[in-house]
């Protein structure tokens, strides 16, 4: 295997720019769909009668995307490759009656979505952003990229126990964030989006918000061989995914596939939701492409029997203060190429067939790839490698990129990696 480039400095800065863009799963899915459309794609409506022409194009829901291109002269028993990821991120989220606050300070009332790593979150200059639906049912995005929000965090002289006995956090008393001096009043805080957005009083009928640090994603370290970021789990796979999409589509080669994005929804708290992995969103997708081609129920069950769909998420790169946490024969390292994730108990998806397809697209890419498999003393995380294999019957195989501080505010990478996943993928996407 030949020795691969190192990293294309214009593949990380336009993930980079992706990440900064994209400070919610509504967002993140707009770049995305925007991406795609610079490549000829377009959107085609869940309500509109679908036609099985040629081309790409795409489905927006919420916080989800799925991406298909059909290759001149498919047949309607054509098998599909997926890249199945999601857009969300453990973070903090605004509650139905945000306005709160004590003692003089005004604060934003939130909840904990999925498992973030709660101390990252402290003393950090945070922004607001999602969606706002409007009194007429249309939406709106909007994002306050400027330091808004903060979650202060008690001085060492009111407790100096933590030295001792290390950061204790209440989820329910300790995270909620000022925003402001002053007397609380209902009302506030969307009165100020419903201004900042350009809407008049009374126009926003219900939300979806979250906080993100405002921190711009940056390469770091004496070589800058690493990259720092926000919510690289999971929209390095998103970018990755949305551009070797759109490269397959645009190189004009005979595909013996139809080659789909499906980026998903609420994967940290389970997928189970419309726009989850567990929700009928893929597979509404598939199966309108195979009968607005002409199919039968035969063709749906032929193209799903060939259909390989690979699960890209991030995954541990072995961390150099915790040796111990990770398998002693397996250590995965950034900037050694994607990984494959394993785990016989099916917290993965991956088997060895599935192995087998994975070694032939980075082995066409001239990828390195290095395996994954979780301590036996430490539980193992999951993603939707198994949800989708079970879900749709269809051959999943889960790989991803190894980072450091996941579910942190600040995630860390090596700038290798992302550019070696998106070849690898590209190679898969073909075939």
């Amino acid at each position: 295997m030949s020795e691969p480039p190192r990293f294309d400095r214009g593949h990380t800065d336009d993930l980079m720019s992706f990440l900064a863009a994209s400070p919610s799963p509504y967002h993140a899915v707009a770049n995305a769909a925007e991406r795609l459309e610079k490549a000829g794609f377009r959107q085609v409506a869940e309500t509109d009668a679908w036609d099985g022409t040629s081309g790409g194009k795409y489905v927006l829901r919420g916080g989800a995307i799925v991406a298909w291109y059909v290759p001149e002269g498919a047949a309607p028993h054509t098998p599909f490759r997926i890249v199945g990821a999601h857009t969300d991120s453990p973070n903090l989220r605004v509650k139905p009656l945000p306005d709160t606050g004590a003692h003089g300070w005004r604060q934003v009332a939130v909840e904990i979505y999925g498992g973030p790593l709660l101390n990252s979150w402290l003393d950090r200059d945070l922004g607001l952003a999602g969606r706002l639906t409007l009194r007429d049912g249309s939406t709106r995005l909007v994002n306050v990229d400027r330091p808004l929000l903060r979650v202060p965090q008690l001085a060492i002289h009111l407790d100096r126990s933590v030295s001792a006995e290390g950061l204790k956090l209440d989820k329910q008393r300790h995270l909620q964030p000022v925003w402001g001096l002053g007397d609380t009043r209902d009302g506030d805080l969307i009165a100020f989006l419903e201004e900042t957005a350009g809407l008049a009083a009374g126009e926003v009928a219900g939300w979806d918000l979250m906080a993100h640090s405002i921190e711009a994603p940056a390469y770091l370290g004496r070589d800058k061989e690493l990259m720092a970021g926000p919510r690289m789990d999971n929209l390095l796979s998103v970018h990755a995914g949305a551009a070797a999409l759109a490269a397959v589509a645009g190189s004009g080669a005979a595909l013996p596939c139809i080659p789909v994005l499906a980026a998903f929804d609420h994967e940290e708290n389970g997928s189970q939701s419309d726009t989850g992995a567990d929700g009928p969103l893929l597979g509404s997708v598939l199966e309108r492409s195979v009968f607005a081609r002409g199919g039968s129920y035969e063709d749906r069950a032929r193209a799903f029997a060939g259909t390989v769909c690979l699960s890209s998420d991030t995954g541990h790169a072995v961390h150099p203060n915790y040796a111990e946490r990770h398998d002693p024969t397996h250590h995965p390292r950034v900037n050694g190429g994607p990984i494959l994730k394993v785990n016989v108990n099916n917290r993965y998806a991956t088997d060895g067939s599935g192995r087998a397809v994975w070694a032939a697209a980075c082995e066409k890419a001239e990828v390195p790839f290095q395996s994954f498999v979780s301590n036996n003393s430490m539980p193992c995380g999951t993603t939707i490698g198994p949800i989708t294999a079970a879900r749709h019957g269809i051959k999943t195989v889960d790989i991803g990129v190894a980072i450091l501080s996941m579910h942190s505010v600040r995630e860390l990478c090596g700038v290798d990696d992302p550019w070696l996943l998106a070849n690898s993928l590209v190679a898969f996407l073909e075939g």
